[in-house]
């Protein structure tokens, strides 16, 4: 298959690429920071286990887990304003179906990092007399921490590739440019090719800060 590739085609285009980068970031942060806090209330209430809320609670999390992301975010756009019968923004689905996604899965590490902590540490912080809450604050989420960060790390990870998805309801991300440059110069090879570079370059080092992590976690148990 003879193809010649024109990468120069697209220096035009750049500005589409630096504004799809910016809006990719923008969302990636931002969900991973709403994601944390459902995940972090969602694991320490968890930890509790009143039965309905728990069922509950386990119930969001498989819900979020066990269905596609895509799904998520086209049901979420297309069919739930319909059954409350409110328009919903495409930026507010995204932020909405993104956060609550990754907070399922945060929810789990968060959750299980907690308790990994030895129960003697949560008997010696009762026999202090702390409350619950400064219990937790101050003596068990800094032991979990440690073993929270790997796992933490790679679904961070996961969530930046997964707001490409939002694309498909005309969130100005950079696939969603990347769709808008390819229908201009009808340049698929070079486009995408330029997309995956540049995901690369930002979730690579990320990668390996993970696994980083995670050869600490395998130090510390030996």
């Amino acid at each position: 298959m003879n193809y010649t590739w024109d990468f120069a085609i697209l220096g035009k285009y750049s500005h589409l690429f630096w504004v799809g980068l910016g809006w990719t970031m923008a969302y990636t942060l931002g969900t991973i920071l709403l994601g944390t806090l459902i995940g972090l209330l969602v694991g320490i209430v968890r930890l509790r286990r009143p039965v309905v809320i728990d069922w509950l609670l386990i119930g969001y999390i498989e819900l979020f887990r066990c269905t596609p992301l895509l799904v998520q975010i086209i049901w979420f756009y297309y069919a739930f304003p319909v059954v409350i019968g409110v328009n919903i923004p495409a930026h507010v689905a995204a932020v909405t179906v993104l956060s609550l996604y990754g907070g399922a899965f945060y929810a789990e590490i968060i959750r299980g990092s907690i308790e990994s902590v030895p129960r003697g540490q949560w008997d010696a912080a009762r026999a202090l007399g702390l409350r619950p809450w400064r219990m937790m604050r101050l003596v068990i989420l800094p032991q979990a921490l440690k073993p929270m960060l790997a796992p933490y790390v790679n679904q961070s990870v996961t969530q930046l590739k997964n707001t490409s998805l939002v694309s498909v309801i005309a969130v100005p991300d950079l696939v969603y440019n990347a769709t808008l440059i390819n229908a201009d110069t009808y340049r698929p090879l070079e486009v995408y090719t330029i997309i995956a570079i540049i995901y690369f370059a930002i979730l690579f080092p990320a990668t390996l800060l993970g696994r980083r992590f995670e050869r600490g976690m395998s130090y510390d148990k030996a």
